[in-house]
């Protein structure tokens, strides 16, 4: 499989600190729950893993044949949500794997086309839509209040100007172009042509984030992941948001039990009333500089990884939905 370790098209970040977090062994059973242009799926076939990886935009399950028909059964692609991934699986008959990867977050597919409306670089329809189904970000938009779109602004993309950008928005109604977006947050935010950061990108991230739910999706991916790891089994996810990280960190600290002593700061709280699902997490992963250099999308990335114990899954989601709302 040395042949299928990477793809010039589609180098994905942190590629070899995942593979290491991930301690592949020859015939283990591997889950790239975001499989994307198949960068992480390449790598575990490479490092002789079994993998099944799943992705909720048809593109992406289209454009993975090619890579499943090479792989010669040692892959399974399935077109859904990595947030009901045990059900996948079970509905395949697998119900416990060795590791499972998250990449968080829109493609570099995605980007790289306009006609998807994820980038304010690339003008096209303004719609955002991972799995190609449901609201666009133009419908969206285009009905929402006021304090709706400053709200969604502000909690997803730490725009501080969140409600002039949301009052620009109101004001120049219907949209249905990216391009057009884009122009009203330059304007609103006074941004003068050629300065070196666009005012557009948190903008555009946050309203991506709503109209996909991606946080909620993250929160019931790391449920569905505790539930189908074996025991000595390995998880790793990168992300590249503050608040994605926050949740993946706020999971992994509560599920190994790093919430149980407090400080001088902080009461002790209530004793772990379940036993730890996960290991105590490795020290989070950055990017070195020189991948930086390769790929700017990597800048904001951060692999946080960990080991399953035998210790049965917990039920429901306890606080990871507060790191939503933060």
């Amino acid at each position: 499989m040395s042949e299928l370790a990477r793809d010039p098209r589609h180098d994905p970040v942190l590629r070899d600190e995942v593979v290491a977090a991930l301690a592949i062994a020859p015939g283990e059973r591997h889950v790239d729950a975001t499989f994307g242009a198949g960068g992480y799926t390449r790598a575990m076939l490479a490092a002789g893993a079994d993998v099944v990886a799943c992705d909720r935009d048809p593109d992406a399950i289209a454009g993975g044949q090619a890579l499943v028909a090479a792989a010669d059964g040692k892959l399974v692609l399935i077109h859904g949500r990595f947030g009901e991934i045990d059900r996948l699986l079970a509905e395949r008959g697998i119900d416990a794997v060795d590791g499972i990867t998250f990449d968080i977050g829109v493609s570099s597919m995605q980007l790289d086309q306009g006609e998807r409306g994820f980038s304010f670089q690339k003008d096209g329809p303004l719609d955002m839509r991972m799995a190609q189904d449901g609201e666009t970000a133009a419908e969206w938009l285009n009905r929402a209040d006021e304090t709706e779109i400053a709200d969604v602004l502000f909690r997803y993309g730490d725009e501080r100007q969140s409600r002039r950008v949301a009052r620009a928005i109101v004001a120049a109604r219907p949209l249905s172009r990216t391009g057009e977006l884009a122009t009203v947050i330059r304007k609103a935010l006074r941004h003068p042509p050629g300065a070196p950061k666009d005012p557009s990108t948190k903008s555009f991230q946050a309203i991506r984030i709503h109209i996909n739910s991606e946080l909620d999706e993250l929160v019931a991916g790391l449920a569905a992941a505790e539930r189908v790891l074996r025991p000595g089994g390995r998880l790793a996810v990168v992300s590249f948001h503050s608040t994605e990280d926050r949740i993946v960190k706020n999971f992994l600290r509560e599920r190994s039990g790093g919430d149980a002593a407090g400080s001088r700061h902080r009461p002790a709280p209530l004793p772990l009333a379940r036993a730890a699902t996960f290991e105590t997490p490795a020290r989070k992963v950055r990017p070195s500089k020189a991948e930086e250099a390769r790929n700017p999308r990597a800048r904001s990335a951060t692999l946080r990884s960990a080991v399953r114990t035998a210790a049965p899954a917990w039920p429901g989601q306890s606080i990871m939905k507060e790191a939503i709302s933060c």
